[in-house]
């Protein structure tokens, strides 16, 4: 969890901040604030789950603050940290939602109490939130665009282990369709509803959903979705009852009703373009795309069409690599650097070529892959601002000079080959630019010891999100920045003690404590000793510098 510690007192900030161990409890990062106002700025950049707050700051007081708090991060838990005992403030604070109410100077271990009880409160909260009565009202509301996003990815010919598709179409509350034969239906809306605005035409789609349950209720189940063209995709089921035979004959007649309907009733037209059946699931892409092929072809500009999408297929000479347009795309895959996932689907992208080898348009599959594999690695190239040229070196020959590979095996060696290259150089650019962005923050803090450095003023210098600086440092170098701030603060004050004859107050200056106080305290909490008795102690040869 994470902390947001905020007074105008800068040494009472950086004493919370950096001499209490937060670690022990549990919080991961300790963000500071000096008013308000620099408080609800990072608020606005942090996902803060816990603020303490001073009552009296000039500008924006901390009851102010809270007020804020609870109004725009109405989970986060705020606490009252003040001199002022005055009672008023504490019905301020009460009728704010304050979670305490601590007195300055406030012991540590009461502190610790206090931020520890509202951690556990935050996770009773949360608990709660995803409990599974929650979660699964929160999925019964959002049904229906599971279903769809579901279909559409069926529809685009998705592969799915047959387990967990049957196991993710339960969860949904849809039928177990397995080796079933199902029927799709295109539905497109005409003229009279294209010049229609999104609510007004969104309604029109939901009120032909609901026709359509309507009249193909018990005779058959409805699942649909709208699809990239803008149409409505309806996939049926029919029930048991239905004799195999009248199957097809009923679903046309019921699709007929649809289109009459719409007419009547929403006063507009609609065409219509139904599949012959279909077994669930393996046949359902091919039904689709004849149902579109249908819709391109057959009914063009065409209005008010109803008609079945029969032989689109076999009439089709040349057939696509389905493969390569399955999601997820080449290009979505590259762009998520899932490259074990990019190199399984650029086998089976070469597994279905090879079954196409005997082809009589075997050539133009082949040139289809290479197209489609080359301009995925241009694209992710350049995108991410580098020429293709630099990072594939000689392969990029072939490119440049247009020549297609001669076989299956050889385009798919030079494809994988390829998209090593392209995963070892952008591995070793993240790694380099990851410690480049170390290398920068630590001569940050090593230039600004003195100052004030928060994570936020190095956040500003290397010109990145707080929260991902925070969450990069940790992962390259396993501590806090916080925590290397407070070490190099603790190292370079030990120098000058034994080296210097500077006064302890100047050597607190020199270290980023604004006052003397604050270094004494920070520095016997981390040696176990004052800066003077340090002193002390080196010149009587009781330490080692």
């Amino acid at each position: 969890m994470q902390l947001l510690i905020v007074d105008d007192e800068a040494h009472v900030v950086d004493r919370l901040a950096t001499t209490i161990g937060w670690d022990r409890i549990g919080i991961t990062q300790v963000y500071r604030a000096y008013s308000g106002y620099e408080a609800l700025e990072l608020l606005r950049q942090m996902a803060v789950d816990i603020v303490i707050t001073d009552i009296q700051m000039p500008g924006m007081t901390g009851l102010d603050l809270i007020a804020r708090i609870r109004r725009d991060w109405s989970k986060t838990k705020c606490v009252l940290l003040s001199g002022y005992s005055d009672f008023q403030y504490a019905k301020e604070a009460i009728q704010n939602q304050v979670e305490d109410y601590l007195l300055k100077p406030v012991k540590e271990q009461e502190l610790l109490d206090t931020v520890s009880r509202l951690q556990e409160k935050l996770y009773g909260e949360w608990e709660h939130v995803l409990s599974v009565r929650n979660l699964t009202r929160t999925l019964s509301e959002n049904l229906p665009l599971l279903k769809g996003n579901l279909l559409l990815e069926l529809l685009q010919g998705a592969v799915w282990n047959e387990e967990a598709l049957q196991e993710k179409m339960a969860t949904l509350a849809l039928p177990d369709l397995y080796g079933q034969s199902c029927f799709l239906m295109l539905v497109r809306l005409e003229d009279t509803f294209v010049d229609y605005d999104f609510r007004s035409r969104s309604l029109i789609e939901y009120a032909i959903g609901n026709m359509a349950e309507e009249l193909f209720g018990g005779k058959f189940r409805l699942w649909h979705a709208k699809d990239a063209h803008d149409y409505l995709i309806f996939l049926a089921s029919a029930d048991e009852r239905i004799e195999p035979g009248q199957r097809a004959g009923l679903f046309e007649q019921t699709a007929s009703q649809l289109q009459a309907a719409v007419k009547s009733f929403l006063k507009g037209s609609i065409s219509v373009v139904v599949s012959e059946p279909g077994l669930f699931p393996g046949d359902v892409p091919d039904r689709y795309d004849g149902c579109v092929s249908a819709a391109r072809k057959r009914v063009g500009n065409e209005q008010g069409l109803f008609l079945r999408a029969s032989g689109e297929a076999a009439a089709v000479e040349v057939e696509s690599i389905r493969c390569l347009y399955e999601p997820p795309t080449l290009l979505h895959l590259l762009e998520a650097g899932r490259w074990d996932a990019m190199e399984e689907k650029l086998e089976r992208v070469f597994d279905e070529l090879k079954s196409k080898s005997s082809h009589p348009h075997s050539q133009e599959h082949l040139l289809e892959v290479y197209f489609a594999v080359s301009s995925a690695f241009s694209y992710i190239s350049h995108k991410n601002g580098q020429p293709l040229s630099d990072l594939i070196g000689e392969d990029y020959g072939k490119l440049a000079d247009g020549i297609p590979f001669r076989s299956v095996a050889h385009l798919r060696e030079w494809s994988l080959r390829v998209l090593r290259r392209l995963m070892e150089d952008m591995d070793r650019e993240m790694k380099d630019s990851r410690s480049e962005l170390i290398r920068a923050i630590h001569q940050f803090i090593d230039d600004n010891l003195a100052q004030d450095v928060t994570l936020q003023s190095i956040a500003d210098h290397v010109h990145m999100h707080p929260v991902y600086i925070s969450k990069i440092y940790k992962l390259e170098t396993g501590c806090n920045i916080s925590d290397y701030i407070q070490q190099l603060r603790m190292e370079k004050a030990v120098y000058l003690l034994a080296n210097s004859q500077e006064k302890t107050y100047e050597i607190a200056a020199k270290v980023g404590y604004q006052r003397p106080h604050s270094f004494n305290y920070a520095f016997k909490k981390h040696h176990g000793v004052t800066p003077q008795m340090y002193r002390d102690q080196q010149k009587k040869g009781a330490i080692c510098p």
